[in-house]
């Protein structure tokens, strides 16, 4: 076997692990960045399956370089300028008086927790500054925080990450220039070539989002070319400000995707859906990569010091950080003390470290170890329990197991009615103001406007809902509302009714790629259910004991009763038509019970 067959091989098993440790990170609800660590780890140190800095040479750190730089610009894609509205003072206050206070708070704890002498001090607290979408991204996913607190903290992780690499990266500079032991004189140096370099990525940013802008306004493309020329035109940004100026292709790239995400004149959710795709399997190789280059020696040289330094990290510096930094924001306290135990470190402070130590020599080592130390003890408190504290503070809840529906008709209003008279919350939206006003004098919680609309979603607290139901009279509406809403509860927890069966042909409508599962059952279709509602059908939740089991209920209602879902403690089950659910003892049926002159 030849060199490129086992680097192929290799490539092949880091792309394997890292999407299988996503996978089981899935299966078991645990947080995907400690899997990954610990896969990479495994792969790495003690197997030497992995050993990228021997196998991949100098061309390591340009990847690891791209790879951030395209999961920057994915992370901007999703920051738009309205979020700013309510969180905008919290996120100004973090990305400035925030850097600054944990920037000093580090340099001094490295000199006395650490005994690191000043400069290389002054650089730890420049590279220690960055949290980063590649762990923020996914823990959210996992965490799903309500309220302004998802906001912040996406905008922090995403924006500060160029933020602490350029200041890294400048500071560096200062040290190696001695300018260090002047630290007045290297703030100044600092803040200067930090505007350097912002000017330089922001201007590359932006020019590359009004090209790839222009591009699709004027339909230059065909759609099969959007997402390869995106992708293009981002890695392009990322360079040609990297080579103007070190640092500003992070920049650059964070930029262009904030500018696509806030433009209004093309639409660009294809894009989205493709670099969403490309940044999970970018993050799952990025961390098996950096987990397979640490040593067990790395994370253990620095003893009890390292572990004070951490804890004060995580103690002192970060709270300390936020609560001045949020001051006359009208945070309330839970959201300050959540955001205080929020700041995992990732790849860009790992990276930037390891540069910078393969420099300095022996001091290097310090650097090193301390900063790697960081990020797994970060990643692994922050992942194990970050969770946990937003529940206890009330500012996220599990998967929601409550549902938004699509229409306001009686039949909507009558299964709204059934499910939250179950312990179910339920929202309905529908344009149309008669059913909204019928669901409103019902008791029922309902929203008026447009499903298909991004300003109606905007207004939709969706934290304590699970899943979405199309249950209008369009087969269009039902359709187009439920591919979009995929990227909201995930395509296995989006329905809609049964389409229409086409008359001129006897074939079904049904396009496999386009909208949700089916509800209830392929011949149950709107104009079925509405009319059995009409004629006095009622939607009854019936509980199932050893003396009234499911085939009692059967024999009990016959054809007049249609299962809609299943009731499982405090766990709600669609029956659908590919997962056709047989109800069992302790659970309780949701049904459409037809009255006695009723058809099915």
């Amino acid at each position: 076997m030849n060199e490129a067959d086992r680097l192929l091989i290799v490539l092949t098993g880091i792309l394997g692990i890292g999407i299988g440790s996503q996978w089981l990170a899935w299966r078991i609800r645990a947080p995907a960045i400690l899997l990954l660590l610990s896969a990479g780890f495994v792969a790495g140190p003690l197997t030497g399956f992995v050993r990228p800095d021997e196998q991949f040479g100098v061309l390591l750190l340009p990847v690891v370089s791209l790879s951030v730089g395209l999961i920057l610009f994915e992370g901007g894609l999703s920051l738009e300028f309205r979020e700013l509205r309510e969180a905008g003072r919290s996120i100004l206050g973090l990305l400035t008086i925030g850097v600054i206070a944990t920037w000093v708070a580090i340099w001094q704890a490295a000199q006395w927790l650490l005994g690191m002498p000043a400069p290389a001090a002054f650089l730890l607290g420049a590279i220690l500054v960055v949290t980063g979408p590649t762990v923020i991204g996914p823990l959210l996913r996992d965490i799903r925080p309500m309220g302004r607190v998802r906001s912040i903290a996406r905008w922090e992780g995403i924006v500060i990450d160029p933020i602490g690499a350029c200041l890294a990266a400048l500071v560096f500079q200062a040290t190696e220039s001695g300018l260090a032991t002047h630290y007045r004189q290297a703030f100044l140096t600092a803040a200067a070539g930090l505007g350097i370099t912002t000017a330089i990525g922001v201007g590359v940013g932006m020019a590359g989002a009004l090209l790839m802008t222009s591009v699709l306004h004027r339909f230059w493309l065909t759609d099969h070319l959007q997402n390869p020329v995106s992708l293009m035109l981002a890695l392009s940004a990322f360079t040609v400000a990297e080579v103007l100026h070190p640092q500003a292709g992070l920049v650059a790239a964070t930029v262009m995707g904030i500018a696509m995400a806030n433009q209004r004149q093309v639409d660009i959710r294809r894009i989205v859906e493709f670099k969403e795709s490309l940044s999970v399997v970018l993050i799952s190789c990025l961390f098996i990569v950096l987990a397979a280059r640490v040593s067990p020696h790395a994370l253990t040289a620095l003893g009890l010091r390292g572990a004070a330094f951490v804890a004060c990290l995580i103690l002192v510096v970060r709270p300390v950080s936020v609560w001045l930094s949020t001051i006359g924001s009208g945070l309330s306290w839970r959201e300050k003390v959540f955001l205080s135990w929020f700041a995992p470190r990732g790849i860009v402070a790992a990276s930037v470290a390891s540069v910078f130590a393969i420099e300095m020599g022996p001091e290097g080592e310090t650097l090193a170890s301390a900063t790697l130390l960081v990020v797994f003890t970060t990643v692994a408190v922050y992942g194990l329990t970050a969770g946990f504290v937003a529940r206890r503070l009330n500012l996220a809840v599990p998967r929601g197991e409550g549902v938004l529906i699509a229409g306001a008709n009686p039949l909507a209003r009558a299964i709204a009615t059934a499910l939250s008279g179950a312990g179910f919350p339920a929202v309905l939206v529908d344009s149309r103001y008669a059913g909204i006003r019928e669901a409103h004098a019902a008791g029922l919680s309902a929203v008026y406007g447009d499903i298909l609309s991004d300003r109606t979603l905007d207004r939709i607290d969706v934290s304590s809902l699970g899943r979405f139901l199309a249950l209008t009279s369009n087969d269009d509406v039902n359709t187009l509302a439920s591919t979009m809403l995929r990227d909201v509860f995930g395509r296995e927890h989006v329905y809609q009714l049964a389409r229409s069966v086409q008359q001129d042909s006897g074939r079904s409508s049904e396009i496999p790629h386009f909208g949700g599962r089916t509800l209830f059952g392929s011949n149950y279709l709107y104009e079925q259910l509405d009319e059995a509602i009409y004629r006095g059908a009622a939607v009854k939740v019936t509980p199932l004991t050893a003396e009234f089991k499911f085939s009692a209920f059967v024999e009990h209602y016959g054809p007049r009763a249609w299962p809609l879902f299943v009731i499982d403690g405090g766990k709600l089950i669609v029956v659908t038509v590919d997962a056709p659910y047989q109800p069992v003892e302790g659970q309780s049926v949701v049904s459409l019970v037809l009255n006695q002159t009723g058809q099915p």
